[in-house]
């Protein structure tokens, strides 16, 4: 059964130039009364206008992947990087033990979520990794951005998720990611895309626990980015923002 949450302006707040939208992934399932979805525990939808500073903080026991669709940011951290983030370049902090971390937009404005995962254990060894791709988003064709430990990807994750994105052109149609055993949870990061007879445009999101999703067609140019989660995998409570 397919389960659909909604863009909700609601959940918005600001800082000055620095904007974000809430969610809870976990909400698409209200039976469940859980705000996180397995592991996966909150997706900020964040727009930062240029100028932003959000100055050097930490975090413990988070997995967060920095997933930049528009514009660019300037990512500094305790292990010493200062790395331009864009859609060509992405980026996961394992925050584990603790990780510092500042993000500041001096040239322009940004729009990225920034997407906290729940670690399978507490107070791992803190670290950053960076995904380039010169060519940005793939156009009609899915990129595995980020996989558990052991799996063959651009970006670890210390958790069973996998990450997918891809840019859709207008009326075309995709099949969705799956894997035996995960749910997904799939977001229009921005267009219009219809699966079956439900149709969601920008902030909107859809999940099956059973893989039931599997094809989406585009009413419009389209970003889609596509979360493959095992909902009763083994996931810590002490993460900065993951564990709330």
């Amino acid at each position: 059964m397919f389960n659909v949450l909604r863009a909700e302006p609601k959940t918005t707040f600001e800082y000055g130039p620095f904007r974000i939208r809430r969610m809870r992934p976990g909400q698409i399932q209200p039976e469940k009364n859980d705000d996180a979805f397995g592991p996966l525990s909150v997706i900020d939808h964040a727009t930062l206008e240029q100028g932003t500073l959000v100055k050097m903080h930490e975090h413990n026991n988070d997995e967060i992947l920095s997933y930049m669709w528009r514009g660019s940011m300037v990512h500094e951290d305790s292990a010493g990087n200062r790395v331009p983030l864009s859609p060509k370049q992405l980026m996961m902090m394992n925050a584990g033990e603790s990780f510092w971390h500042e993000e500041s937009t001096p040239l322009v404005s940004a729009e990225m979520l920034q997407i906290f995962i729940r670690p399978r254990t507490a107070n791992l060894e803190g670290r950053v990794q960076f995904m380039a791709r010169p060519d940005g988003i793939k156009s009609n064709e899915w990129t595995l951005l980020a996989a558990p430990e052991g799996i063959e990807s651009p970006l670890e994750i210390r958790q069973a998720v996998y990450v997918y994105d891809i840019r859709m052109d207008d009326n075309t149609t995709t099949e969705i990611p799956s894997y035996a055993g995960f749910a997904q949870w799939l977001y229009v990061m921005d267009g219009e895309i219809s699966v079956g007879d439900v149709t969601l445009s920008k902030g909107d999101a859809i999940s099956d626990e059973d893989s039931g999703l599997t094809a989406a067609t585009a009413g419009k140019d389209t970003t889609l980015v596509c979360f493959l989660v095992c909902l009763g995998a083994q996931a810590i409570l002490e993460g900065t923002i993951s564990g709330k």
